[in-house]
């Protein structure tokens, strides 16, 4: 059995998208561009606040990216997250793996101010043994020096922790840092762009993953 997992946030612990759609939207509408659909804002995500806007705004306005990207930061930062759900069976199966003495960890690509107010909104009676946004200093998904903190933070090996996601860079985040991952299909993407991006194992639903974790 995992002694850890390592979830992603977005897509993954919690659907945000109306959130995301909502800031990202009022912010454009802020500096005169285009508003963008839900649909479109979903295959946005994944990399982080920066490549969000980036994509949203185009190529016509990339000249503006700083500046906008740091309003929608600022913005997203004091979003009341009152559009945000989390998922049919979560509550169960985190209090499941917190009864078998299984460590829990968040790493998200969102910035980390926005990371601990979803935190403290959503699962602080969870208690999570690790937090972690985006933040000066360390490198965002796919990169492994996410996991690796975790890793150190929590005490455990590679072989010893489930890196659990939503997205190609989910994916690839496991893979890079050499743990074993698990893409869930209820998030952003399908299980063919995950396929693409290489992923091998899935789960359909919360009650899945907790049978995968407590049987392995």
């Amino acid at each position: 059995m995992y002694k850890a997992i390592i979830f992603d946030l977005d897509g993954t612990l919690l659907d945000t998208s109306r959130d995301i759609n909502g800031v990202l939207n009022d912010v454009l509408e802020h500096f005169g561009i285009p508003k963008v659909s839900l649909e479109d804002t979903v295959k946005y995500v994944g990399n982080g606040a920066r490549e969000l806007v980036r994509r949203a705004i185009g190529s016509q306005n990339e000249w503006r990216l700083d500046e906008i990207n740091c309003y929608y930061v600022k913005e997203f930062a004091a979003c009341d997250n009152e559009r945000a759900t989390i998922y049919g069976g979560e509550e169960h199966a985190l209090r499941a793996f917190r009864e078998r003495g299984i460590k829990l960890a968040i790493l998200s690509n969102k910035p980390q101010s926005a990371t601990e107010h979803v935190y403290d909104l959503f699962f602080k009676d969870f208690c999570f043994d690790f937090v972690q946004g985006q933040k000066a200093g360390m490198a965002l998904k796919p990169a492994p020096d996410g996991v690796f903190a975790a890793l150190e933070a929590l005490g455990v090996k590679r072989e010893e922790c489930l890196f659990v996601g939503d997205g190609e860079t989910d994916v690839l985040t496991a893979k890079n840092a050499g743990v074993d991952g698990v893409s869930v299909l209820w998030g952003f993407r399908t299980k063919e762009q995950l396929q693409k991006a290489g992923a091998t194992r899935f789960v359909s639903s919360y009650e899945e993953l907790e049978k995968l974790v407590l049987c392995e």
